[in-house]
């Protein structure tokens, strides 16, 4: 008796392209617990760290951390970086934060205290100008309320990962600790928006850049041409090929280095660069997608859209 061969429930080749294709990693979830004096930068941290893409909470018990803590998820999707800022607002609540962390620390979870702190004199002065009382203040001066508040939290502040003393730091100076504190150093590419137009629908309100592209010869004048768009090949090439099209967007490119590095020492995350023609169809969008191509190359996080497209 012959034992005939399973048959084949999928086309050939493919478990041998699974079994080299290499399995995209995912990165173990992280918590952040933002903590420290009042008045000493935790709202402009937690600012910095939502650029970062990490999930904010602002104003949590200390009682909701596990909770919080259990909902994070290293899949696509989920949310693997979260930040949970966590002082003396929460009053009553407060007083459980140690504790609090005792059990995200056994539980196993990968976590990190961040500290904020600042001299007493600069304390006072920031609540000054802007006219708030201190949290733990009542019926007393501010300097009362900041003393309170930091014997409450001299525990907190022994146990912390990372403490940063922001009396000198102005709010660029912070973000850029902030920003070493979490990533270790390793500064996180500039954001750029590549954006095509038309000039005849308006200027782009949002751009940090403009790029006129009405130099070059206009496609729609072609008839083979007219109903494409600068997304399909004939009419990039067409073009590309214009003279001075790619040398162009090669010195641009060079151009915008000093620009990005000005802005990343600026604390500046996102740029918008319209690149314009007459309707925003065909030359703008090829030199937005080609643009696009040359500086991802050069390490940058681009992302392309078309305003005009399909417009007219």
């Amino acid at each position: 008796m012959t034992h005939e061969p399973p048959p084949e429930t999928v086309p050939r080749g493919i478990p041998a392209l699974e079994a080299t294709t290499p399995k995209r990693s995912s990165e173990p979830p992280e918590l952040l617990v933002i903590t420290g004096m009042s008045g000493a930068g935790r709202s402009q941290t937690a600012t910095v760290l939502e650029d970062l893409d990490w999930y904010v909470v602002d104003n949590l018990p200390a009682q909701l951390l596990t909770q919080m803590a259990r909902m994070m998820s290293a899949g696509p999707g989920g949310v693997n970086r979260l930040a949970a800022v966590v002082d003396v607002r929460g009053r009553e609540f407060f007083a459980d934060l140690a504790h609090v962390i005792d059990e995200i620390r056994a539980a196993g979870y990968a976590y990190r205290v961040l500290f904020l702190d600042a001299s007493d004199a600069k304390l006072v002065q920031r609540f000054e100008a802007v006219r708030r009382p201190h949290p733990l203040q009542g019926d007393r001066g501010i300097l009362d309320g900041i003393t309170e508040e930091r014997a409450l939290l001299q525990g907190i502040r022994e146990r912390a990962d990372v403490v940063i003393d922001t009396t000198e730091l102005n709010v660029h100076d912070l973000a850029r600790e902030v920003r070493i504190a979490v990533t270790g150093g390793d500064d996180e590419a500039l954001r750029l928006h590549i954006l095509s137009f038309g000039f005849k629908y308006g200027l782009p309100l949002d751009a940090d850049h403009v790029v006129d592209m009405r130099f070059l010869s206009n496609p729609y004048w072609i008839t083979e041409l007219r109903h494409l768009t600068g997304r399909d090949e004939p009419v990039r090439d067409y073009v590309l090929a214009r003279e001075g099209a790619m040398t162009f967007i090669e010195r641009y490119v060079l151009a915008l280095e000093p620009v990005l590095a000005g802005y990343r020492n600026e604390n500046k995350r996102y740029a918008t660069i319209a690149v314009g023609c007459t309707g925003g169809k065909h030359r703008s969008v090829a030199v937005s997608e080609t643009l696009a191509t040359e500086l991802r190359e050069r390490g940058h996080r681009v992302v392309v859209s078309h305003r005009d497209l399909g417009r007219e």
